[in-house]
């Protein structure tokens, strides 16, 4: 072997080394594996840079386009009660891509729920989610003016008469639930007290109120047609509300397609009985909210077509029952960790419809107004869990934010830029220690004092400014910091009939059931879902004596 092979061999080795380290492929590599490394210093960078005096702060974050998703998504009080702290009423953060501005306080609420249709809209956010549950034509899948006649369609069933014929309906509802459910057999034991079960909160109050709702906003005919069967078609529809389904209102998953399976079922289900009641041969005899919807026009004088009373019927029954079943949830466990409050609502029965042989009759809408330990133990768990934790409207121009909201300066005010997410939390406004005592504790009797702080929040809330949105006159509310189902022209036209529901379920089962807690460990909140519930857990009950 020659001297010049021998010592050429050690630098073939080398320089095959360097050509496959100079290789498209590992340049390729090493790009896929350093762009999040990239992305990330990117991003950092373009946080540092100077920001124009009229964008509101922004939330700091490591990841782009994932933003402040994770912090948000596991505890929003948490999050943005932190972020205010830090960066005052008004500031901006990302959301997985988007940005979403926030306005805190009952100004900030004021901003977002009480600004005109023109600068921000509910349909944009909301629309692409609620459209495949809900159905086409109908609530966030029309023009905003068409909304607010709907909603008109939807008052005749949430007059003071039907209200009055309401309560019997739910009563009777809850007495066959305890009498049939499964998870009440130590109450069906031949009538006896002192055995103890338990029940699971969030499965019994969303079959209660779902069957309670069907039977009184929905008719007779309606709610002896949705067999068990049913169950699972609304469980399906029920979870393609979620935060996933907001974010993506399309994917190929199995999630999304039960969603629009049930969906399509649903609606065939109404549009049968509304052919069945069309062409004579249905046997229904109440005026129930579908005769109401055959009967009615809008403003052009043209009729509801069949499948978009189809389509309110679902959102009807879906937006109720999401509202009431997660606010029963957690006043049931208000009341079972609570016996001194238990005692007195049960007392405040017994003075109102006991009887002379020891029992109680049966509860009224006009009685039911006048118990003010259950009106107060209701207002008190919806200020400490309103339904919703944050509300959002598109910015669709630029808008400037009122000085005393917040500003970068004296002689300066924040722009929301047009296309922003703008994002309102009454329930911020509703534990703000600053205008309420004691503000994480359920205490219900601070609705008692007439003049105290609660009183006169829902006072403002109820009995201020009025305004004709479209489908008659509703107190704006917008500037309360009490606002348990939101304000200004998307207040829920279903309030008076939530507090109905609840407050007779309540009565219905406090005159037969004694309750109390599995855990010493109160539930906490779950913000997996677009409304907020408690985590699953079990209540334990027994038949009381006297019932």
């Amino acid at each position: 072997m020659s001297t010049n092979t021998v010592s050429t061999e050690p630098w073939v080795g080398t320089s095959t080394q360097l050509a496959w380290l100079s290789s498209p492929k590992l340049l390729l590599l090493l790009a896929i594996l350093n762009i999040p490394v990239l992305c990330i210093v990117l991003n950092v960078l373009w946080q540092l840079l100077p920001r124009t005096k009229s964008q509101p702060p922004l939330v700091w974050h490591w990841i782009p386009l994932l933003g402040s998703a994770p912090a948000y998504g596991r505890d929003p009080v948490v999050f943005l009660s932190k972020c205010r702290e830090k960066y005052g009423n008004v500031f901006t953060f990302i959301l997985l891509g988007r940005r979403i501005t926030v306005t805190l306080g009952p100004q900030g609420n004021d901003f977002v729920l009480g600004g005109k249709h023109t600068q921000v809209a509910a349909e944009d956010v909301y629309g692409p989610m609620t459209t495949p549950v809900f159905g086409k034509d109908v609530v966030y899948d029309c023009p905003n003016e068409k909304l607010m006649e709907q909603k008109r369609f939807v008052k005749v069933a949430l007059t003071v008469d039907k209200f009055r014929t309401y309560v019997g309906m739910i009563e009777h509802e809850v007495d066959d639930f305890l009498k049939t459910d499964p998870s009440f057999k130590a109450y069906q034991m031949n009538g006896t007290a002192g055995e103890w079960g338990s029940f699971p909160v969030l499965k019994v109050f969303s079959e209660m109120t779902i069957l309670t709702a069907s039977r009184t906003l929905q008719g007779k005919e309606i709610r002896e047609s949705l067999t068990k069967e049913y169950a699972q078609v609304y469980y399906d529809l029920d979870h393609g509300l979620t935060p996933l389904h907001w974010m993506f209102p399309s994917l190929p998953l199995p999630s999304y397609r039960r969603r629009d399976a049930a969906q399509a079922k649903m609606s065939s289900f109404y549009q049968s009985i509304l052919r069945s009641r069309r062409d004579g041969t249905s046997t229904n005899q109440e005026d129930d909210v579908m005769n109401s919807f055959i009967t009615q026009r809008y403003r052009d004088g043209t009729s509801i077509p069949d499948h978009e009373i189809a389509h309110l019927l679902i959102a009807l029954l879906m937006a109720g029952q999401h509202t009431s079943s997660s606010s029963l949830s957690w006043t049931m466990l208000h009341i079972a960790s609570r016996p001194d409050i238990q005692e007195t609502l049960y007392k405040e029965q017994v003075q109102h419809f006991g009887t002379p042989n020891g029992g109680l009759r049966d509860i009224t809408y006009n009685e039911l107004r006048e118990l003010k330990v259950l009106d107060a133990v209701v207002r008190e768990t919806l200020r400490l869990h309103p339904p919703i934790h944050s509300i959002m409207r598109k910015a669709k121009v630029d808008i400037p934010v009122p000085l005393t909201l917040g500003s970068p300066s004296e002689d300066n005010v924040y722009v929301v830029p047009k296309g922003d997410i703008v994002l309102a939390s009454p329930l911020i406004s509703q534990l703000d220690p600053a205008v309420w005592e004691s503000s994480e504790s359920w205490e219900p009797a601070r609705w008692y004092d007439e003049k105290g702080v609660a009183a006169l929040a829902d006072k403002e809330y109820n009995e201020g400014q009025k305004v004709d949105f479209g489908f008659g006159l509703v107190s704006k509310g917008t500037v309360s910091p009490y606002l348990p189902f939101g304000a200004g022209r998307h207040r829920c036209i279903g309030e008076q009939f939530a507090y109905l529901q609840m407050s007779t379920i309540i009565c219905a089962l406090i005159r037969r059931l004694e309750l109390c807690l599995e855990s010493e460990k109160f539930s906490a909140s779950d913000y997996s879902s677009m409304m907020v519930s408690p985590l699953p857990t079990q209540v334990r009950y027994r038949r009381r004596k006297s019932n």
